[in-house]
Order: C-alpha cells, then structure tokens, then sequence
C-alpha cells in the first residue's frame, strides 16, 4: 500500500499539486481510496472526498472547485 501511494504521490507532484492545494477523490469506499487519499497527503495536498453517489451536478461542481 505504502508503494503504490508513494507512486502516485509522485505523479500528483508531476501534475502540479502544491501544498495545501485541494485534490478531488471520487471513489467508493475500498482500499484503493485509502491509497489515494494517504498520496494526496504525501504529496502536499488536501483531499477533498466526493462521494459517487452524489448528482453530477454536484460532482462537476466539487471537482471544479477543487
């Protein structure tokens, strides 16, 4: 687990991510959000948590603004 969010820490740095810049994870519940949301933080960012469920309104909007 520790490998795979180093991994993608580093790809969320190559992209750009400051720290404390927000950072959108639109998953379900499952190890792979655990994943994503210990990268953001490697990398210096804020996760922001969208739920799936939500109406893609809502969504597009979360996303936009983070």
């Amino acid at each position: 687990m520790n490998e795979r969010a180093n991994r993608l820490a580093r790809t969320l740095r190559a992209q750009g991510v400051q720290p404390d810049q927000p950072v959108g994870i639109l998953v379900h519940r499952s190890l792979d959000m655990i994943v994503g949301i210990y990268a953001i933080l490697k990398a210096g960012g804020a996760y922001v948590p969208i739920d799936p469920e939500y109406p893609a309104d809502r969504i597009r909007f979360m996303l936009e603004d983070s």
